[in-house]
């Protein structure tokens, strides 16, 4: 027969504890709550055998009723087994009050040995330590600090361990202006790539002083489409055979070179024909002839060029410069007065798109009166709705897998 469930919640005299210890704890403590629970759990398991036999020889001639049933048990000659056997029996039948006894008489026996010898008598137990122990180790693990002092306490470590030092503050100075530099020079670089790179990976800006030697009576001449330019070293293939003027088949034929506008004459026919050229490109733009045209601004009139097909070399001499809008298509219309003329376009300033710099060549040799009419009618082709530009910056590629 257990405890009722009501003893936890009696005066704890009731307990093993007695008066004076119970007097010291504040029924509001939530210690005396902890420890009437532990002392609820103890009652439900008597000491054990060999406990109470020690019990029984530390009372000598005055024992309780509960001392001498253990003492008849000890003297029946019954073995250790039987008597734990017995004496579980016989204390499974006390009334609470009886067991109460028990235990009070065992925390007396125990309080009359030394200290070593509660101690190691409380550790051979198999029940919990004795409330009192349990209370003392609370109060003294009790921060016994107010509030407010635990605030104040708080408050000064996070204050000093928010306090950075000098080579703290440097570090993250250091830090901020490493990551603005390198965000500067992304910028830079995604931005004005051709413009500030090109100067270093193109051929030099100056014309020249050893340029591409011509000789006029030279009659043996390939079979490739090229345009010559001797004052500015240019000798770069030209496409013929690109049919749209879609701005991705532009771009893609002058990775081989320069473009021969497919809605304007050959040479060898009569109106104006033109060519398109890179003056910068991005670096990571593949082909090698993107900086084709990138000294096309150096040639003045009374330069000349030359543009070879099908065998036949064909001889130009520039007698118009200027710099346009890109929307200024018209320059691909036939000039009045000049019956075979090819035009050269490419971007200006170099490493832009803003405008587009013409240079004009008239036919000088052969005859162009000889030029046999244009396979294109000039007034009726489709014009794109700006002239072709450089290829997309680096910048430009980003935005629009960006915004795909």
């Amino acid at each position: 027969m257990y405890p009722d469930e009501n003893d936890t919640n009696k005066d704890i005299t009731s307990s093993p504890l007695d008066r004076s210890d119970s007097t010291q704890l504040s029924a509001s403590d939530p210690a005396v709550e902890m420890i009437r629970d532990k002392i609820s759990n103890i009652y439900k398991s008597e000491p054990s055998a060999g406990e109470e036999i020690d019990e029984v020889k530390a009372a000598g001639s005055h024992k309780s009723k509960h001392q001498q049933f253990m003492y008849e048990l000890i003297n029946s000659g019954e073995s250790l087994a039987e008597i734990q056997t017995a004496w579980h029996n016989y204390y499974v039948e006390l009334p609470d009050s009886d067991k109460h006894q028990v235990w009070q008489e065992f925390y007396e026996a125990n309080s009359r040995n030394s200290h070593g010898d509660a101690t190691q008598t409380m550790a051979s137990t198999s029940f919990d330590p004795a409330p009192q122990a349990v209370v003392s180790k609370i109060e003294e693990s009790r921060d016994r600090r107010t509030t407010s002092e635990i605030k104040s306490h708080l408050l000064k470590q996070v204050s000093s361990n928010s306090r950075l030092k000098k080579s703290d503050h440097l570090k993250s100075l250091f830090f901020g202006l490493s990551m603005g530099g390198i965000v500067v020079i992304i910028l830079l670089f995604s931005f004005f790539n051709e413009r500030f790179i090109a100067p270093f990976i193109t051929p030099s800006r100056k014309v020249s002083s050893t340029s591409i030697i011509i000789n006029p009576g030279d009659t043996n001449i390939g079979p490739e489409p090229k345009i010559i330019i001797p004052k500015i070293n240019v000798e770069a293939p030209v496409i013929y055979d690109e049919p749209s003027i879609n701005d991705k088949a532009v771009q893609r034929a002058l990775e081989n070179g320069v473009l021969h506008y497919p809605t304007s004459p050959d040479p060898g026919e009569l109106g104006n024909g033109a060519i398109f050229g890179h003056s910068s490109g991005n670096i990571f733009n593949v082909g090698k002839y993107k900086f084709a045209f990138i000294l096309l601004k150096s040639l003045s009139p009374g330069d000349t060029f030359y543009i070879q097909k099908n065998g036949k070399r064909f001889v130009y001499k520039v007698f118009d410069k200027k710099i346009v809008k890109p929307s200024e298509v018209a320059v691909l219309n036939s000039i009045p007065g000049k019956p075979a003329t090819f035009t050269l376009i490419t971007c200006d300033p170099p490493g832009t798109s803003a405008n587009r710099l013409i240079v004009i060549g008239e036919q000088i040799s052969p005859d162009p009166n000889a030029n046999v009419a244009s396979h294109v009618n000039q007034d009726q082709a489709a014009k794109p709705a700006t002239l072709p530009s450089n290829s997309p910056t680096l910048w430009n590629r980003l935005w629009k897998w960006l915004t795909i």
